[in-house]
């Protein structure tokens, strides 16, 4: 088994992947994970598809020319080489995007590949000609021709080219007609706007993200006196990177309305981010020591995920089974992972919906029981043992 992806053991996709090889591995199967930056994480035999100047220079045409994927020709080249000597009998993509490899290059190769591929998406880049998400600007463009994209300065960021309707065209061409291949998305919602893209013509299997329980769990821990938060109600969140669409500026707005006895704690902010909060909002910059992140998960009386735009975030099953309950706007597949027993989905997304869930998640009164049950139906070795039998259908 290769899986290829932009980062390895670190973040929710990279996570991902380092779950799925480890499962491989205790099954006896041979696993390898290439990934394009960063250092890799939980993961002996991690291949590096280039290097820094490689990722920089991807950079630089993404920015100038809006060539996000089509950079990085000689570190897949080379990649290629090592593919070959590996002759594996799956590949597995998850994000072939992030500056690191040239999707022409690669799928012209899968073109070739006579084996069983399988492909994880795990936001809307694949069958757009620019952005990641689109929903929260409420851009059809995707269905039949991308063009003059109103996000050219989001990720990945554009400065001067707009050049979304060629890249359209060209992913339509290279990622369509690539036989043995299987899409799988991590939630419905995502798949049904699969079923409405260029890549309808492959079949699509539904797989939900999952978690490590025993990491994922209620612990004990000194966060609330360190932080001074002995009987303060803790109002979490908890993103990777903190931007407009993750709802950074919504919490912003919240801590306007809040009680003297509620705090916002928000993991994952910049140094330039913590700076704009107000004094009852405490920032802390991005852990990548999961249990760490579930010691505040499980001091938190409240998760809140403001998201504007999102596939199926894994912090809200992070949060559910530390105990903790979960509030999210009904967007994209973030609802998919709680119930009304556990949290609830606040369909007016703006900061006085979310006092009001706040309010009446207060009044259920104590929801750990529940949400750890619920959790339990999103444990990784669970649901990522639903890759295995894929894999080993598509090998028989």
């Amino acid at each position: 088994m290769l899986q290829i992806n932009s980062v390895c053991g670190i973040g929710s996709t990279g996570r991902i992947a380092t779950d799925i090889h480890n499962i491989l591995i205790q099954q006896g199967h041979e696993s390898y994970i290439a990934y394009g930056r960063n250092l890799p994480k939980n993961c002996e035999t991690a291949i590096r598809i280039g290097n820094k100047f490689d990722n920089y220079s991807h950079v630089i045409a993404t920015r100038l020319f809006d060539e996000h994927g089509f950079g990085s020709k000689k570190a897949t080249m080379k990649f290629l080489e090592r593919i070959y000597e590996l002759d594996p009998n799956i590949i597995h993509l998850h994000n072939i995007h992030g500056y690191y490899i040239n999707i022409e290059i690669l799928f012209d190769f899968l073109r070739s590949f006579d084996k069983p591929i399988f492909w994880t998406l795990h936001d809307c880049w694949p069958f757009t000609g620019h952005c990641t998400y689109f929903d929260n600007i409420n851009c059809n463009k995707w269905v039949s021709n991308c063009c003059k994209c109103p996000q050219k300065h989001e990720y990945p960021k554009s400065i001067i080219v707009d050049n979304s309707n060629a890249n359209y065209y060209k992913k339509k061409r290279l990622f369509t007609g690539i036989k043995n291949l299987t899409i799988i998305t991590p939630s419905k919602w995502l798949a049904s706007l699969v079923n409405r893209s260029f890549l309808s013509e492959y079949p699509i299997e539904v797989i939900h993200n999952g978690i490590d329980l025993n990491i994922f769990k209620p612990r004990v821990s000194n966060f609330r006196e360190k932080y001074g938060l002995i009987n303060k109600y803790i109002i979490l969140g908890v993103a990777s990177v903190w931007g407009e669409r993750k709802g950074f500026f919504h919490f912003v707005e919240l801590a306007k309305m809040l009680n003297t006895n509620e705090v916002i704690v928000l993991v994952g902010l910049t140094k330039k981010q913590s700076k704009l909060l107000p004094k009852n909002i405490i920032g802390i910059t991005r852990t990548n020591n999961a249990i760490e992140l579930a010691e505040i998960y499980s001091a938190a009386d409240v998760f809140i995920n403001p998201t504007l735009e999102d596939n199926f975030p894994t912090v809200n099953i992070e949060a559910l089974a530390c105990g903790t309950p979960v509030l999210t706007y009904e967007t994209g597949g973030s609802p998919e992972s709680i119930d009304t027993t556990c949290g609830k989905v606040i369909k007016d997304k703006n900061p006085q919906s979310i006092v009001q869930a706040i309010r009446e998640i207060k009044q259920m009164g104590d929801l750990k029981s529940a949400c750890i049950r619920r959790a339990m139906q999103f444990s990784s070795h669970e649901r990522y043992n639903e890759y295995i039998k894929l894999y080993l259908n598509k090998c028989k």
